[in-house]
């Protein structure tokens, strides 16, 4: 067994297919200042037929994928109409009398090691993008085919050193049992793409496995944990099969639980809600049981194209969204980038702690008419149907009341305008840094609901980057820490009688719902595949169990002590449960 990263979850049992390293060797050629017209034009032509390629791939992969995730390949658009990457490459023919196919590798070559050499993890994924673009538009300069993966035989699952967006876009679900490549991250364009298409990912191997990948010889992999077994024993895969089936079947008996309300045997009612990024995944929510949307991460409108979204582009997103709903609530979190999530359009300075940096609700505030452009957009929409505005990354009073200042500007605009909007929008903020849990009696007389943020919520309470690997077993969501800055939110928010969610990853976990269920919190939101799982074991709760767990866990002192009564917890629910 080798553990590498899972990027994308499901077990995956089958033969092996080793995908040839896709580099392209280009032997010099050296040309004449006579040949610079021409080998200028056969650059030209590369690039007009990589882009009809890309908007080929874009159009077929519309009703796979979804639309937001086909605009990853906006970028490789980006990078075709780059002037500074055209004029890298007209540069070397001119200066070095090199042909086109050379001049396009060096190019390659030049800007795939800058971007490597960057520390910012989101930066050195851009890499692959390049070299990606790259190499299409080499396959046309050397008049090489595609690498054609095995279509007549059984399904297979691919092994790789990288897998780009291009490739993967070119795979038949079907045929592709899982990948395990030796590179990557789970943050890669690549990974998006493989979690839309359904497909087990596991990545960085590089460096993990002691013996090679031979095409032919039986893969086990876990996308889930990302564990990988080369040539398992016949009672492993017996074992595995079993958890498939039995994973299966769990998740198609939970689909008649979609309609059920979530309310424990006692009465305590709790709302479902979904996090999304695209419309496209709204759609596989709501079929998932989702009672509204708790967060819609909006930055992904922004990413994978060469500009800022206009205000009708965002506009009729947030419209389609809200009457999808049929009546159910959206929040939608204004602008969240920096940090980890970056525009290739809008560069932002190089900075130390980017994540304590120029980042969220301190970009808006300070780019007015970026904000103001989606607030009205957002504004707009909510003539359709019920939309909240949450305010990412607060840190104070003053934040709240100058987005609120710019929020009310966006109104007098378009009532100036003769443009309708909702009368009552609920204004709410993210609870995700210690300073608004310690200060949040004041900011809940300056809005109408809070949002936990848990992800960064134990990232700044603990001071632990959940980026890093080498610390990354010190990001602990059930810290003590953190179970008190939980309480006194969700206190403060219960005094001053306004309803609080909670939108990180601890939402959707099983063993945190005696935390929520004690506390009190009015909803939950979380990933779509969470929903059920999460509904099923809510109905059978019993609100008075759970405040009497949670009185264990808030006097417990360290996590070990907390997860061990939750666990506890589960272990004599679920033996109860089976009678």
């Amino acid at each position: 067994m080798t553990q590498g990263i899972g990027a994308s979850s499901g077990i995956a049992i089958g033969k092996a297919f080793v995908l040839p390293n896709w580099e392209f060797e280009v032997p010099e050629q050296r040309i004449d200042v006579a040949d610079f017209a021409r080998e200028f034009e056969r650059v030209y032509e590369g690039i007009r037929t990589s882009k009809d390629e890309i908007n080929q791939i874009k159009d077929e992969l519309k009703e796979t994928v979804g639309e937001e995730e086909t605009q990853i390949f906006d970028a490789h658009l980006a990078i075709l109409d780059d002037p500074v990457f055209m004029n890298e490459i007209q540069g070397i023919i001119q200066r070095q009398y090199k042909a086109a196919e050379v001049a396009v590798k060096e190019a390659i070559d030049h800007f795939v090691t800058m971007f490597d050499l960057l520390e910012d993890d989101y930066m050195r994924e851009r890499a692959l993008d390049i070299k990606d673009v790259g190499n299409r538009l080499l396959k046309h300069l050397l008049g090489v085919p595609e690498i054609q993966l095995p279509s007549d035989t059984q399904p297979f699952i691919l092994i790789a050193k990288e897998i780009s967006p291009s490739q993967l876009a070119h795979l038949n679900p079907e045929n592709v049992l899982g990948i395990v490549t030796l590179s990557g991250s789970t943050t890669s364009h690549s990974a998006i793409m493989a979690r839309a298409l359904g497909i087990p990912l596991v990545v960085g191997m590089e460096g993990k496995i002691t013996e090679s990948f031979v095409t032919g010889q039986t893969i086990l992999i876990d996308g889930g944990d990302g564990t990988v077994y080369l040539d398992p024993a016949e009672h492993l895969i017996n074992q595995y099969r079993d958890l498939q089936h039995k994973l299966f079947v769990a998740k198609e008996q939970l689909h008649h639980l979609a309609d059920h309300e979530a309310v424990t045997i006692d009465g305590q009612c709790i709302k479902l809600e979904a996090n999304i990024s695209s419309v496209k995944e709204l759609e596989i929510a709501m079929k998932g049981g989702a009672q509204g949307v708790g967060l819609f991460r909006t930055e992904f409108l922004y990413m994978d194209r060469q500009d800022f979204p206009t205000e009708e582009e965002q506009y009729q997103v947030y419209r389609k969204v809200v009457e999808k709903l049929h009546g159910g609530s959206v929040v939608i979190r204004t602008l969240d980038i920096g940090g980890d999530k970056h525009l290739d359009y809008y560069e932002i300075e190089e900075e130390e702690n980017p994540f304590m940096g120029y980042r969220a609700i301190r970009i808006s505030l300070d780019q007015k008419q970026l904000f103001k452009t989606q607030l009205r957009a957002i504004l707009r929409a909510s003539a359709y149907g019920t939309i909240k505005v949450m305010y990412p990354f607060i840190t104070s009073v003053n934040e709240v009341r100058a987005a609120n200042t710019i929020l009310q500007e966006a109104k007098n605009e378009l009532t100036a305008e003769g443009i309708g909007f909702a009368d009552e929008i609920a204004v709410g903020i993210m609870i995700e840094v210690p300073a608004a849990v310690m200060i949040a009696d004041h900011l809940a007389r300056e809005v109408d609901f809070f949002s936990i943020g848990t992800n960064d919520l134990v990232q700044f309470t603990l001071a632990v980057d959940r980026m890093n690997e080498k610390i990354s077993t010190m990001y602990d969501p059930y810290h003590p820490a953190i179970i008190q800055m939980l309480s006194i939110a969700v206190d403060a928010a219960k005094r001053h009688e306004i309803p609080i969610s909670v939108c990180g990853e601890l939402a959707g976990d099983i063993r945190a719902l005696p935390i929520w269920l004690s506390l009190g919190v009015d909803a939950l939101s979380m990933s779509a595949h969470s929903i059920l799982p999460l509904k099923e074991r809510l109905i059978h709760s019993s609100k008075l169990e759970c405040k009497q767990v949670f009185n264990e866990v808030i006097h417990s002192s360290t996590s070990e002590e907390i997860k061990h009564v939750l666990t506890e917890y589960m272990i004599t629910f679920e033996e109860t449960a089976n009678g």
